[in-house]
């Protein structure tokens, strides 16, 4: 099964646990939305992509806040999610279901910002994605995106079952240089990740003709548990350098 049927058979329950704010882009659970990291900024009178986004909260997010949205993603019910939250918030997005590397439908230098939260790394062809965007973002314009922090893929608890996230004793069950995909189980369902190192990330921007301004790695903001952390996401934004 594909990751987009698994999102389809996972969206009402995705839905249900999801708690995401509307006033600000989101880049995860308990982690720092955009107000403190400022990687997107301001968004007025701005044509922005957010590619695959989900149930639609940063779209909405990007809507309220005076950008003009184009928002794409591969599952059809997570798409129904999103055009329910901005009917009920009174938004204008422009939602489209597509291959998120799949972007000709798209004119050349026409958007101002592209964001990707939590999507890329569930793309086999990452280099076909970058180039997509980089096509269809203006010259000088970021693409802000997040992808799973390739340390939180190597690392596990020592009793947690294969895929899922570190936060208790950490035990490294996976080398940092394995490309093999993952598949992991999120929402009752079976995704497959595609890890790939920093060295790899920043190659295959640089092959695709974008160069990084900032990198961050957000630490969540709240946590009782006093058990050892690794990043769980590299957060980046990336300049289109030229044509």
């Amino acid at each position: 099964m594909s990751n987009v049927e698994a999102w389809d058979r996972a969206a009402d329950k995705f839905v249900a646990e999801l708690d995401a704010p509307i006033d600000a882009v989101s880049y995860g659970e308990d982690m720092p939305d955009d107000r403190e990291l400022r990687l997107v900024g301001r968004v007025q009178s701005k044509r922005v992509l957010d590619l695959g986004c989900g149930a639609g909260h940063n779209a909405v997010a990007l809507a309220l806040q005076g950008a003009t949205v184009t928002a794409v993603d591969g599952s059809d019910a997570m798409l129904e999610h999103a055009r329910r939250l901005a009917n009920e918030t009174g938004v204008k997005v422009e939602f489209r279901a597509s291959d998120l590397a799949e972007l000709a439908w798209l004119r050349a230098d026409s958007i101002d910002i592209a964001l990707s939260i939590d999507a890329l790394v569930e793309l086999e062809d990452l280099d076909r994605a970058l180039r997509s965007v980089h096509r269809v973002l203006r010259t000088g314009a970021p693409f802000v995106f997040t992808y799973s922090h390739p340390m939180a893929l190597v690392c596990r608890p020592d009793d947690a079952p294969d895929g899922e996230l570190p936060f208790g004793r950490l035990e490294v069950q996976r080398s940092y240089f394995e490309m093999e995909p993952m598949r992991i189980e999120r929402f009752g369902e079976i995704f497959t990740l595609y890890p790939r190192t920093f060295a790899d990330i920043f190659s295959a921007l640089g092959r695709a003709g974008f160069g990084v301004d900032i990198l961050a790695e957000p630490q969540r903001e709240q946590s009782a548990d006093p058990r050892p952390e690794v990043p769980r996401v590299i957060a980046v934004r990336a300049r289109k350098q030229g044509n």
